[in-house]
Parts: structure tokens; sequence; C-alpha cells
């Protein structure tokens, strides 16, 4: 256990060296110890006065841990004294500056000798302007502080020695090297200078140690970011953090400078008890001033005002586009702005905070630099510099073969803008589209946008521009570059096309149904990305932009509907277009929707059937191709109707041929939390519904789905967290009705009464109504589950009536829904009402089959009420409940279980048994000094949950306190009893 803990993350250790250091005053008599070389003579062995040197890289806490080791020593009583070497008047240094210092510090030893030793330094020192001079003057500099020292015993401290005058650093070393004042310990602190520097050769060698501050470790960095906020945070902010930083990644006053500028901007919120991102991940920044950009950022020394500027006008510039080197020593004119830039690299590159690839493109080291830089107002104009940069290649090889040969440039022409002529950017980016496609569709995307930037809506060329962007973003997921193409693409449905006008020769006929074709298939993947975003065009906050392209094309409309269903915007009738089908199926020369990631209208129609009745969804397959899909696929359709899943139902009709999972879509992040949810991982569930709900705030195109703050509310209900279960009910509406919502509402109300002695019949009723609305907007997946839990509820409180008319709505919502999960929901029931054991383990076997770990511990708790072997069926249920981390609403079920079948409630492991790795983290946490708070904090949980694990940990250790648990660690005694694995 540590003396002295220190409030410094990652630092315990080094506070101590340095405050033992600054303690070994009065280790010597005598006077001076000239002639002596450092750490060897002029010192007893018993309390040896120490010369340390901390150093390490910017922001690395050097200033912080002397402070934090001096404020230990004055609190024991001890004299720490600054030495003040930048007061000197003499801006060059030199012995002079360093006798006033010293001077400054025997002004502050009080012991009524000052004047004598003030009149010998200025005496020697009126003398020393001849040979050897100098000598006898540090000399005696040595000999008052000894001599102070031996009256009011005290230590130096000085920082920032990389910034002392050359002269006075030499001095100084030579004074601590060959005139040490006897007894007075001195600690200095400073960055690592370049080989070439006189401080960084004179100061480490007058040291008789040099401590340097590693960089913090990632967990270090996690610990520190919780400890500034005073909050648990999200795994993702510290890793955002961590990649924004780069190099800079262990430096604690850079990692300080990240959550200060985010604290500035408003991009911090406290989501579900933890701290979270509400601004993109790659764009985090440190603070935008530039005399901390350039303390940290700078390993060397702060740069000037022009070098910033400068380093911002660069940063601007490789922000739109990829920046080489060739593209700077191509200038022309030695004084021009491309030759300024590229002499500004080359000081950039020799500081280490630009760096070259092999490839010479230019990057910044640290990102969050770069970010910082471009809100710094440039000198320049950045758009010219992009300009120039293009002209150099297309005066030597014309526009077209410029874009073929060097597809890079086109972000150079998007980021020029008007700079540049249409004449000269279209058939760059173009060429540059089409080349690029092979190798980076990312590239040949944004080259196809800035096309559309350049192009009228009216030119032949925009419909083919359009599509063909449509096509790649969908291609890898990137439905926010989808998004972006709804205002070109309104622009144009607004045009009349040559079939439109009457131009009725079969070559323009052909020509003018493929535009009119292509445009409505764009339409329909905006429409797609839309729901992928979790964004309805029929919202109240919707882009009118997604509704105007819509009601241009009706049979996209179908598509845009589709969200109400599962749990994205309002509830839209879906009315089909007469004759939609027949259109898709026929022949046409625009591309088919059936064939690639966006569906046909037959697969909208299956989709959307899955949410309601039996016989609605068996028309709707009747529509599809023979055998287009299983019953494997029908089943995993219908399961994810149920939890609100899009991108897990679209997954099951298009298959993996036609539907990319990948990117980082809402749908996508929603899809994973349920199946996290239903394999039991909750925290991996409930990490991403903060995600989720981050990313609806953070100002882009994405949205919020009712659906995640429902599923993250049920996790929560279960494990107890009732507070936290009404907050992410309180972000949803009360006017939206699915399923999923009316059973976390359901669990919460019904709970929290319990708590504040509420009615359950309320809960009841409210569910009611929750169950009719639902049915009344055609939403029957996912009732059966909150129908199961009214039963619960009613068979809980012993009413006959209620468990009759609830059982009847659940047998009645299987009969006109037919699903899987109706069919288990009716099994399970029928065992709660009837202690019909054989329907609650055809359930079980049904439900482990489908991997629904919530449902089998409601299985389980039904199998010890009516199964023939309780005590089995209790010991399952409470190990997937410890694995689920469920609270009191489940625990209250199985005791009462466990009382009426007069089986005991089984201990979650055997008292000998070996720690987990979670417990053996707590005890190393504990042992550290770590409080409550910031264990709960690392741990991402409640403090409440840490107090529960460690009282657990105390009766399996048979340790009474923190301090006896930390110590039967730290001797090994847990080891020795076997508790610890691998020891």
């Amino acid at each position: 256990m540590q003396q002295h803990p220190s409030p410094l993350v990652g630092r315990h250790g080094e506070v101590e060296d340095v405050a033992e250091a600054l303690r070994t005053t009065g280790g010597t008599t005598g006077g001076s110890t000239g002639g002596t070389t450092a750490g060897t003579t002029g010192r007893t062995a018993g309390a040896e006065a120490r010369t340390l040197l901390v150093t390490g890289g910017a922001g690395t806490g050097k200033t912080a841990v002397v402070e934090q080791a001096r404020q230990i020593v004055v609190q024991e009583g001890g004299r720490v004294l600054r030495f003040g070497w930048e007061s000197g008047e003499d801006p060059a240094g030199g012995t002079a500056a360093l006798t006033d210092a010293v001077c400054g510090v025997l002004a502050k030893v009080h012991d009524g000798r000052l004047p004598a030793r003030i009149a010998a330094v200025r005496r020697v020192q009126a003398r020393a302007t001849g040979p050897g001079g100098e000598v006898a003057l540090l000399s005696t500099l040595g000999e008052v502080l000894a001599d102070a020292a031996r009256e009011v015993p005290f230590a130096l401290i000085l920082d920032n020695t990389e910034r002392m005058p050359a002269r006075t650093a030499s001095a100084l070393g030579l004074l601590l090297r060959t005139f040490r004042p006897a007894g007075v310990p001195v600690v200095m602190a400073g960055r690592p200078m370049s080989p070439g520097h006189v401080t960084a050769a004179q100061l480490p060698a007058a040291a008789d140690r040099v401590l340097e501050l590693p960089p913090l470790s990632s967990a270090e960095v996690g610990e520190l970011v919780v400890r500034r906020l005073g909050r648990p945070v999200e795994p993702d902010l510290v890793t955002a953090v961590l990649a924004a930083l780069g190099p800079l990644a262990g430096s604690p006053a850079a990692v300080l400078s990240v959550l200060a500028s985010l604290e500035e901007r408003g991009g911090l919120l406290e989501l579900d008890g933890q701290v979270c991102l509400t601004v993109p991940e790659d764009g985090l920044r440190l603070r935008a001033d530039a005399a901390e950009l350039g303390r940290l950022c700078w390993p060397d020394a702060s740069p000037d005002a022009g070098t910033v500027a400068a380093a911002a006008v660069l940063a601007a510039l490789v922000d739109r586009a990829e920046v080489r080197l060739e593209d700077l020593h191509r200038a022309q004119s030695p004084d021009g702005p491309l030759e300024a830039v590229g002499r500004t690299v080359d000081r950039l590159v020799a500081d280490r905070v630009v760096t070259v690839g092999e490839d010479g493109r230019i990057t910044f080291a640290v990102p969050a630099l770069a970010a910082a830089l471009r809100t710094l107002p440039a000198r320049a104009e950045v758009r010219s510099l992009h300009a120039a940069i293009t002209r150099l290649v297309t005066d030597r090889l014309g526009a077209t073969a410029a874009g073929t040969r060097r597809p890079r440039l086109a972000g150079h022409v998007a980021a020029a803008g008007a700079t540049l002529d249409d004449t000269l950017a279209v058939p760059l980016l173009l060429a540059a589209a089409g080349s690029s496609v092979r190798f980076n569709q990312a590239w040949a995307v944004r080259s196809y946008h800035s096309v559309l930037r350049h192009l009228p809506p009216h030119d032949p060329r925009t419909p083919g521009v359009l599509h063909e962007s449509a096509g790649l973003s969908l291609g890898h997921s990137d439905h926010i570059g989808v998004l972006a193409l709804a205002e070109p693409l309104l622009a144009c449905l607004d045009v009349p096309h040559r079939d439109d006008r009457g131009d009725r020769d079969d070559r323009g006929e052909r020509e003018g149904r493929g535009d009119r074709d292509g445009l409505e298939w764009v339409t329909r993947a905006c429409a797609l990305s839309a729901l992928h975003e979790h964004r309805s065009p029929y919202a109240e906050d919707a882009d009118p932009r997604y509704r105007a392209a819509l009601e241009r094309v009706p049979v996209s409309g179908e598509l845009a509907a589709l969200g109400g269903r599962y749990g994205i915007g309002p509830s839209v009738p879906m009315t089909p277009r007469p004759g939609s089908a027949a259109k898709e199926s026929g022949s046409s020369t625009g591309p088919s929707s059936g064939s690639g990631p966006v569906p046909s209208a037959a697969e909208v129609r299956l989709v959307a059937a899955a949410v309601g009745n039996g016989a609605e969804f068996e028309r709707a397959r009747q529509d599809m191709p023979t055998d287009a899909l299983g019953e494997a696929a029908l089943d995993r359709l219908r399961n994810a109707a149920a939890y609100g899943d899009l991108a897990g139902a679209l997954e099951a009709v298009l298959g993996e041929q036609r539907y990319v999972a990948a990117g980082e879509s809402t749908a996508v992040r929603y899809h994973s939390m349920v199946r996290d949810y239903l394999t039991g991982d909750w925290d991996s569930a409930l990490s991403c519904a903060r995600r989720i709900e981050t990313r609806g705030r953070s100002g882009g195109a994405a949205g919020v789905g009712q659906s995640a703050r429902a599923l993250a509310a049920e996790i929560q209900l279960m494990r107890g967290e009732l507070g936290r279960a009404s907050e992410w009910l309180d972000l949803i509406p009360d006017s939206v009705c699915h399923p999923l919502v009316a059973r976390a509402r359901l669990g919460v109300r019904y709970w929290s009464g319990q708590v504040d002695g509420a009615s359950a019949d309320e809960a009841l009723e409210a569910a009611r109504h929750d169950v009719r609305r639902a049915r009344g907007s055609g939403l029957l997946a996912g009732l059966d589950r909150v129908l199961l839990r009214m039963l619960s509820i009613t068979v809980r409180r012993d009413s006959p009536e209620a468990t009759r008319r609830t059982l009847e709505e659940l047998e009645a919502l299987y009969e006109e829904a037919a699903s899987p999960m109706t069919y288990e929901a009716v099994l399970v029931a029928r065992g709660m009402v009837h202690g019909d054991a054989d329907s609650a383990l055809a359930a079980y076997r049904l439900v482990r089959r489908r991997v629904d770990l919530p449902l089998s511990v409601d299985c389980c708790q039904c199998l010890t009420e009516v199964g023939d072997d309780p005590q089995s069926w209790l010991d399952e249920a409470m190990r997937s409940g410890h694995v689920l981390g469920m609270g009191r609403p489940v625990r209250s079920l199985l005791g009462a279980a466990a009382r009426r079948r007069n089986v005991s409630i089984p201990r979650r492991r055997a008292a000998r048994a070996g720690l987990s790795d979670r417990e053996v983290q707590l005890i190393g946490m504990v042992s550290d000094g770590s409080t409550n708070r910031q264990i709960a904090a690392r741990l991402a949980c409640s403090e409440k949950t840490v107090e529960q694990r460690l009282s657990r940990l105390f009766q399996r250790t048979g340790c009474r306190s923190r301090v006896e648990l930390a110590a039967a660690w730290l001797d090994g005694s847990l080891a020795r009893q076997g508790l610890v694995p691998g020891h």
C-alpha cells in the first residue's frame, strides 16, 4: 500500500522517486564539494543530497510530477524552493543570470545571514572579469548555498530546462558537477533535447539520475479520461482519443487538451450512466490555441507564429485531397505559393510534425493536431493552392489524361470548387472516377459526387453519374454517400427527359426510358439508405428533399413506408402502385431493383408482411418466385421483425450474395445489438445502443430508431437498473406503439410500482392499451412477448380471471400470426398456467435452438415451477442469469419458484473455486488504492455493483475489509489458497 497515493495517473512511482530525492537535505557537512564528480565524493552514506533530472516528451507531466512531489515533502515539514532562472535580466543568460537566481534562492532562507551571503557573492562577482573569475564565482555560489542549507535545510527545483539559455545551462551544469552545494538536493525537469543542444549536454551530465517519464499506457489513458470527466466513459471514447492523438496518445496534457476541446463544443453526452461522444470519432481535435499546440506538438521547442500559421495552411490543404511531395516540386516559381508550402513541409518534417510516406504522401503525425490547425485562420487561399496543383498536371497532360493517370487529382478538383472551370473539371473527374473504380471505389464515389456539382440536371450524363455513384456507395454500405445524392436526384427528376418530351425515335425512346428507370432505381436506393440510417422520409424532422423525390417515384414510397413497421419513423399505409410489380419484372433497359442490394417490390412486401398476420405473410410469400426462400430464411425474417431489426430482415430475404452487411449504418449496428441481446452479451448490446443514440445526435444523416432505445431499456430493466431503464424509455415519444416498446414500458411500470406501491392493475391496463394500438397499426410481431410478460404478472398476483383473459389473447395471437416465436410464447404460457411440463420443455428446446438466452431463462423458471427436476432447472436458470447480469426482477421470480418447490438457490461457484479474471482485476485495483468510484468507471458499472462484487469477494476470501483483501493479495495468501488461477 502506498504511503502517499498520488492523484496523477500512472505516475505513482515517479512521484515517490522525486519526493525521495527532495527529502535528502543536509546529507553532508563542511562546505563545498569542489572538484568532485557527481555521485562519487563529498557525500555521506546515510542521506546524500542528489541531483535528479526528470525528463520526458511534451505534455508527459514533468511539471505535475515535480509539483506533486513538492507538496508531499512540504506536508512532511520539508522546505522546497524554486530556482527562478527565468527572472534573469540578461536574455543571453550566463553566469550573471545564474548569480541572480542563486541570490533569489538565498533571499528565501530567513536565518539572519542573508546580507553577509549576498555581499560575499557580489564581491566575487565584481572581481570575476579576469581569468578564472567565473570559476571563483561558481565556487562561491556553491559555498553560500551549502552554508544556507546547513542552517535551514532545503531542496531546489527548476522547471522547463529546455528553455534555459545555453550560457546559463552551461554555468549551471558546471556548478552542479564541480561546485555542488553540499546538502542541497536539486530536481530539474525538462524535455529531452536534440544532441547538438547545449542544455542537452550539460544538465543530464550533472545529474546523478535521469528519470524519464514513459508515455501512459492505453489503460492509464482510460483512467485519466475517467478522472478528468468524473464519470464512467464509453470505451469507444477512449479508443477515439487514442486514435486521434497517434504518437501523442500517451501524453496526459494532449489527452486533457482533447477532452477540453470536446467540452468546449458540446461533444460529450452522459447516456446510460456513461459519457459518450456526440461528434464523429475522426473529428476529435486538440484545443485550438496556437501556443498550446506549439508546446505539445513540436518536440524540441515551441514554434513561432509563422510556423503555426503555415502548418494551418498545410493542414487545410491535405484535409480535402491527397498531397504528395511531387505536387510541390513541380512548382515553377521559387517564390510562388506552392513553393512556400514546400518550405513549410520541410520545416514540419524536420520537427517531426509531418510525415512523408514511401509514396510521397504528406500526412500529419497527430490527426488531432491537423484538426485543430484547420480551425485556425489560414493566411493563404487554400482553394487556389488546390487549383494550382491541378493545373500543374493538366497543363502538361490535358484534363482527361490527367484524371486517368492521376485519379487522386479529383480531390484537388473538388476542393478547388468554382476556382476551376467546368470544361476542365468535368472530364478530369469523369476520367478519375472510371480509372479508380477498379482499385478504390471510395475515390470513384467522391469523384462522381464532385461531377454532380459541376453537371447541370439536364446534362445527358447526369442520370448515369447518379446511378454509378449510388451503385458504388451501396456496394460498400456507404449509405451516407447515397443520401448525399438526394439534391441532384431531385433536380434531375424535375427535368423532362426524352421520352417525356415526345422524342419517339427508337433510339431516343430507349435512352429516355433507360434514364427514367435509372433515376427510379436511384430513388429506391436513397429510400433504402435512409432506412439503414434510421431516417424516415415521413418524420417531422426529415429532409423534405427525400419526400419530394419519393412523390415523383411512387414505387419507391413502398420501400420508404417499410420503416414505420420496423420502428423507424411514423407508421404510414403501404399502398403499392397498380402494375408496379409487372413493370419491375418486365423487360427494361434500366437496372432491375430485384437483382442487387435494392429489394424488389415483392421482397419489400414480404419484409413488411413479416410484422403482420399470417395470412398477409403467406400472400406475400406466394408473390415471390418459387423456392426463393427456404423455411430457415423465413423464420429468420419473422424473428428479425419481432425486434424491429430491418437489417436482419433484409439479410434474410436478399441473402448473402445481395445484401451487404458491412459498414457502420445504424441498422447494421442495431442488428449487432439484437444478436448480442439474444446471445447474452448485454454489455456489448448496451454499447451498441449508446453508439446508435450518439450517432443520431452527431449532426450527420443518421437517425435514431426507437427499437434500440426500447431494447436498451429492456436490458437495464432485467438488470434491476430501473432508473436507467426509465431514462431510455423517456427518449421514446408516447406516440410510438411498437411491441418492443410496449414490453419495456410494462416491465418498468410494474417493477417501479413494486418499489413505490403503485397499482399493478394500472401497468397491466396501460399494456393492454399499447397492445391494442400495436394491433391497430398492424404490428403483431413481438406482441407475444408483451402478452407473456402480462401473463407472468397475473400469475404472480394470483388473478385467475386476468390470467385466463391474457392466455386467450395470446392463443388468439398465435392463430392470427402463426409465427415460430408466438408458438414458443404459447408453450411457455401453457406451462405457467396449466402446469404443463411437456409444453414448457418443448418451448425450452425451441428457444435453445433459436438462441434466445433471455427467453431460455423464462423457460427454466417455468420448468422449476412445473418440472420433475426443479433443482437442475433452477441451477441452469441461475447460471444463465449470472451470464446476463440479471437483477431483482428475475432473481425475485427464481427465488419465489425455489421456495414453492422447496429447493435451494445455488451459489454461483464453489467456495474454493478459482477467482475469475474480473475478480482478480477488481482485487488488483483495490490493492492500488482505487476508490469504488474509480473502479466503477474502469469496469463501466455502477458503484452499487462494485459494492456487491466486493461483498461477494469478502465472503469467498474470508477477508473482512478492503485492507485485509489487499494484504492477502500482496502477501500471496490468496494464491496459496488456490484462489488465483495460474499461481
